[in-house]
């Protein structure tokens, strides 16, 4: 205890202090006799610049938070070019849906060639073809042209002793025989055609045995006709021939009114010796009876594989896919066949590109979602659907071949160590060129040995929360300097006032 003695209207009282209190009093009076001292004015005055200082320093801090949240929620990416190291190896895949309105499927050709040697003739194993209208509207099930796996027989050359049994054929009398006969077989033939030539003299000689065992007047089951193609124009062009000799199969009551007078045959493409001509005739006729002389009764016949169905339009659309080398090459539509021959001058190879991409296929919810990453992937990947490309013929003796050259990049998308998509974008240049030869559609393409890697960068949360901090703290210290200078300002203007007063 302390005791202390004071004087108060003369009379001594003696006051007992608690230590621990009498020193808590006289910090608080010194204190308040000090830190008053300390406190800067422009700190604890209220002002109206303070207040709009105040303001504007909250709404800074909003801001810059809300664009360095901004800045953390982006994504960032870099680019970098590197050599290509793509996980599908050595090999590209090429997809494609086209329409060829003036070309049948009956020899519509998809072939492959390379710098390094590779040529691969009517692929068909990843190819589908449709027999297309007018419209470029399928007209029915999937064409299936076969594959010729031999040559075609012909009788020896040399052998010009035979007669005239083929029935001549025209507009005038080719609709009156199809439904007088129950089978008529025609030939479609160009006499400058070499194949033409050397089908010519087995074809009449078979005629004339098929006549004379069964004749058209008695029985009538069967006639073998032949249409010449370069005077019956419209004949040949109404049965989609595009291809001499062409040997078609027509059966009574199977012909189709609505669609401009088409009849549904066969096309023939076995052998074209005298005997195996004879053969095949008999073969059809046998499942008809003479009583009937219908050719609606061949259910028993034996399918034969020389025979399949003919194409029932001009156009064919053909889609699929084909794996090349990633080297400079060529992807080919033409039309081709090892025992035809076609005039160049009415070959027409126009087209519309429904879809013609490299790598593989990514759904457009993938590419949707890239999109909203990078804006511009994407923009070239398949830069060739929808457009068509037309020529026509007639405005010159020469055949128009169309080319397309094409120069592939890859690119691809990385996030850390995982990849979010791969997709091959190219540039495309078209040019109709004038030959000789027969035309084609041919799409040059030339893949390029190094890549584009874009890889995407994204904040970390400690730099973000760091980067806020430093905002919070940097508005507050500029604003105590302004407010500072502000202050200091305002009284020091005073002051002058005050002086030029007395």
């Amino acid at each position: 205890m302390d005791w202390r003695y004071y004087d108060t209207r003369r009379i001594s009282v003696a006051v007992k202090v608690e230590p621990s209190l009498l020193h808590d009093q006289t910090r608080q009076y010194n204190c308040q006799g000090l830190c008053t001292e300390k406190i800067p004015r422009d700190l604890t005055e209220a002002s109206l610049s303070g207040a709009g200082l105040s303001i504007l320093a909250a709404f800074s801090m909003i801001f810059l938070f809300g664009m360095e949240l901004n800045e953390y929620l982006r994504v960032s990416t870099s680019t970098s070019i590197v050599v290509d190291k793509s996980s599908d190896g050595d090999f590209l895949r090429i997809d494609f849906n086209m329409s060829f309105p003036a070309l049948s499927c009956e020899f519509a050709s998809v072939d492959v060639s390379d710098v390094l040697g590779t040529n691969r003739l009517n692929i068909t194993k990843t190819i589908r073809k449709y027999s297309i209208d007018s419209r470029l509207n399928p007209t029915g099930s999937e064409f299936h042209s076969g594959a010729v796996t031999k040559a075609i027989k012909h009788d020896e050359e040399g052998d010009e002793e035979y007669g005239e049994g083929a029935v001549s054929l025209n507009g005038h009398n080719f609709d009156r025989l199809s439904h007088q006969h129950a089978i008529l077989v025609v030939n479609f033939f160009a006499p400058w055609c070499y194949w033409s030539n050397r089908l010519k003299p087995s074809w009449e000689k078979a005629a004339k045995i098929i006549r004379e065992r069964y004749d058209p007047e008695i029985d009538g089951r069967i006639l073998m006709g032949k249409v010449d193609c370069t005077e019956e124009l419209d004949l040949c062009k109404r049965n989609h021939i595009q291809g001499y000799p062409s040997i078609r199969i027509f059966r009574k009551g199977s012909d189709v009114r609505e669609d401009h007078g088409h009849h549904e045959h066969e096309s023939y493409y076995g052998d074209r010796d005298t005997d195996t001509l004879v053969k095949t005739m008999e073969n059809l006729v046998a499942p008809i009876s003479l009583q009937s002389r219908s050719a609606n009764n061949i259910a028993a016949e034996v399918k034969d594989d020389a025979k399949r169905p003919a194409p029932s339009s001009g156009g064919c659309r053909i889609e699929g896919f084909v794996r090349v080398k990633k080297v400079p090459g060529n992807l080919i539509i033409s039309a081709r066949s090892a025992s035809h021959s076609f005039d160049a001058s009415q070959m027409n190879m126009s087209h519309v590109i429904y879809q013609f991409s490299f790598g593989k296929k990514i759904t457009p919810r993938v590419m949707s979602d890239m999109k909203r990453l990078l804006p511009d992937l994407g923009g070239s990947h398949d830069r060739l659907n929808g457009l068509s490309y037309i020529s026509n013929p007639s405005d010159s003796n020469a055949n128009v071949t169309i080319e397309h050259y094409l120069q592939v990049v890859k690119i691809e998308v990385m996030t850390g160590s995982h990849k979010l998509v791969e997709e091959y974008e190219y540039t495309a240049h078209n040019s109709l060129v004038h030959s000789l030869e027969i035309p084609v559609a041919k799409f040059h393409y030339e893949p390029s040995p190094m890549q584009v890697l874009i890889t995407e960068n994204s904040q970390s949360f400690s730099h973000f929360i760091t980067n806020v901090c430093a905002i919070i703290g940097g508005v507050f210290t500029v604003a105590g300097i302004l407010d500072s200078i502000l202050h200091n300002t305002i009284r020091l203007v005073k002051k002058v006032e005050l002086g030029k007063n007395f």
